[in-house]
């Protein structure tokens, strides 16, 4: 597999620092697209906001 270059240019996230790197997998017709977007309340808010920290502005939570 490795002849064939599969993984290349992938970046493990667990060798970064809060074990995220901004990556895109998703074909191009959907890559950017949001599919997730928490409610109003105390955990997803909280979640909000590590989803925010890490992605910056790219999903606008």
């Amino acid at each position: 597999m490795k002849q064939l270059q599969y993984g290349k240019g992938y970046k493990y996230a667990h060798d970064y620092p809060g074990n995220f790197i901004e990556q895109e997998f998703l074909p191009t017709e959907i890559a950017g697209k949001r599919f997730y977007n928490p409610q109003h309340n105390a955990a997803e808010d909280k979640l909000r906001q590590k989803l925010k920290a890490e992605w910056k502005e790219k999903y606008g939570y």
